[in-house]
C-alpha cells in the first residue's frame, strides 16, 4: 500500500500488533537457553553441538526469502502476512510440546529443524507486517518494540525453569534425563506460540491492499517460477546500504551463536569446576547460564524502548556500533569472572548489543529498501543472519579443539571479539544517520 494510506498508531496499537512477537521470541528463547543442555544431556559432546543446531540457519536460508517473497504475492481473505502467522505458529507449538520429550539425540534434533521451521514461516511475514503498517516515521518505534518484546520474551523463556524450582524439585529428572522444570516451559512456551500471534492478528489486522496493489499482484500470480525469479531480481538490485551491512551481520551472529551455545559450559568450567553434564554442578551452571541470560534480556527490553528517542536522535548506527562494543566487552569478560554479582552487571552490556541487534539493524534496513518489497528483503536480509550462524555451526566443530583448546571459556573471548569487530563494521554503514538525514523519515 501506499505510504499515505498508513494511518498513525498509537504506542498502544504498536504494541498489540507485536504481542504475538512475544510468543515467537519465547520459543526462540527456549531454544537458546536449552538446546545445548538437552543434546548434553542426550549424549551429544561439547564439540559437535553446533551441528547439532543446523536446523536454524538451514530453515532460516532456505525458508525465510521464499516465504518473505510469497507473502508479497499472496492474495487471501486474511491478508497477505496472516496466513503465514498463523502456519508458522501451529508448527511451532507441535514442535515444542514434544521436545522436552524427546528420547534420543536423533528425536531432538529432528524436532528441532521442525520448530525452526515453523520459527521461520512467521518471522520474515511478521517484520514485514509491521513495516506494511506503519508509515516510515514510525519504523523506529515499530522496530524497537518488537526487540523490546524480544528482550520480554527471552527474559521469561530464560528465567521460567528457575522459576518453577519454586514448585517443582529441580533434581527431578525424565526418562531421558531432561529436567522437569524444563519440561514445564516448554508446554508453556507451546501454549504461547499460537495464542499471542492470534491476539495480534485480531487486534490490528492487515490494511487491505488497494485496488492497484490487487491488481499488480493478480497479473503475476503466486507460482513457484514468479517466486524464484523475485529472490534473483531482488538479490541482484539489493540496495547498496543493505550490502554494506553484511560484514557487520556476520561478525555479531557468529558471536551470538558461539555465546548461546558455550555460556553453560564455560559457567559450568569458571563457577563450578566441572565438565561432567551428567553432574548437579553442570544443571547449576545451566540454571545459573539461564539466569543470567534473563537479566540481559530484561537490560534489552528496557533498553529496546529507552532506545527509542535516542536513536532518533542519533541515529541507528551510531547507537549500534556502542552497543555491539558493550556487549563485546562484556562476552570477553565473562570468562574471567567467578562471582555472580559481577557476572550480572556485565550482562548489561550484552543486553545493549542484544536490544541493537533485534532493533536498530532492522531500522538501519527499512530506510534502504523500497515499501512495494519489504517482504522478499526481509526474507533476504535474514540470510544476513541464518549464512553467519550456519558458518559457525560448521567451523566451530573444526576449530573447538586445536584452536580453542576444547574449553567453551575461549569459545566466549573469541564471540567478543568478534563482536568488537562488528561494531568497527557498523561504521562503515551509509544509512542509519539522524533522522533529518534518512529519506524515509518524514
Amino acid at each position: 500500500m501506499s505510504t499515505g494510506s498508513r494511518p498513525h498508531l498509537s504506542l498502544l496499537r504498536i504494541i498489540e500488533m507485536n504481542v504475538g512477537f512475544f510468543g515467537l521470541q519465547f520459543s526462540f528463547g527456549l531454544q537458546q537457553a536449552n538446546m545445548g543442555p538437552i543434546y548434553a544431556y542426550l549424549g551429544a559432546s561439547e564439540a559437535m553441538i553446533p551441528l547439532l543446531w543446523l536446523a536454524g540457519p538451514m530453515t532460516g536460508l532456505l525458508v525465510q526469502p521464499l516465504i518473505g517473497a510469497m507473502s508479497d504475492r499472496t492474495l487471501s481473505p486474511l491478508g497477505r502476512r496472516t496466513p503465514y502467522f498463523l502456519v508458522g505458529a501451529v508448527l511451532c507449538s507441535a514442535a515444542l510440546f514434544a521436545m522436552p520429550r524427546s528420547s534420543a539425540l536423533w528425536m531432538a534434533a529432528s524436532l528441532l529443524w521442525l520448530l525452526d521451521a515453523g520459527n521461520n514461516v512467521t518471522m520474515e511475514p511478521y517484520r514485514a507486517y509491521v513495516a506494511d503498517r506503519l508509515p516510515p516515521h514510525q519504523r523506529s518505534a515499530g522496530f524497537l518494540t518488537q526487540s523490546a518484546f524480544t528482550g520480554l520474551a527471552h527474559t521469561a523463556s530464560y528465567l521460567a525453569p528457575s522459576l518453577f524450582t519454586g514448585i517443582i524439585d529441580r533434581h527431578l529428572l525424565g526418562p531421558s534425563g531432561i529436567p522437569d522444570i524444563v519440561r514445564l516451559a516448554f508446554l508453556i512456551g507451546a501454549v504461547l506460540s499460537l495464542s499471542t500471534i492470534l491476539y495480534s492478528v485480531l487486534r490490528v489486522p492487515e490494511l487491505p491492499l488497494s485496488a492497484g496493489e490487487r491488481a499488480a499482484i493478480a497479473a503475476r500470480p503466486l507460482t513457484a517460477r514468479n517466486t524464484l525469479a523475485e529472490i534473483r531480481a531482488a538479490i541482484a538490485e539489493m540496495p547498496g546500504p543493505m550490502r554494506q551491512l553484511a560484514l557487520a551481520m556476520l561478525c555479531q551472529w557468529y558471536a551470538m551463536m558461539v555465546y548461546w551455545q558455550y555460556i553453560a559450559f564455560a559457567l559450568s568450567r569458571s563457577l563450578y569446576g566441572s565438565v561432567d553434564t551428567a553432574s548437579e554442578n553442570f544443571r547449576d551452571a545451566v540454571l545459573t547460564g539461564q539466569q543470567l541470560g534473563a537479566i540481559y534480556n530484561a537490560v534489552a527490553f528496557v533498553c529496546a524502548l529507552t532506545l527509542i528517542p535516542v536513536v532518533r536522535r542519533l541515529g541507528a548506527r551510531k547507537v549500534h556500533v556502542a552497543c555491539l562494543a558493550a556487549a563485546g566487552a562484556a562476552m570477553i569478560a565473562v570468562p574471567f569472572t567467578a562471582s555472580f554479582p559481577v557476572l550480572a552487571l556485565l550482562m548489561v552490556g550484552i543486553g545493549l548489543g542484544w536490544a541493537g541487534m533485534m532493533g536498530n539493524t532492522y531500522v538501519m534496513l527499512a530506510d534502504s529498501i523500497p515499501p512495494a518489497r519489504n517482504g522478499i528483503y526481509m526474507g533476504i536480509f535474514n540470510m544476513f543472519i541464518v549464512i553467519p550462524m550456519l558458518l559457525e555451526n560448521l567451523t566451530m566443530p573444526l576449530i573447538y579443539t586445536p584452536l580453542l583448546g576444547g574449553d567453551a571459556r575461549n569459545a566466549l573471548i573469541l564471540a567478543g571479539m568478534l563482536m568488537l569487530l562488528g561494531a568497527a563494521a557498523t561504521r562503515l554503514v551509509s544509512v542509519g544517520g539522524p533522522p533529518n538525514r534518512n529519506s524515509g523519515a518524514n
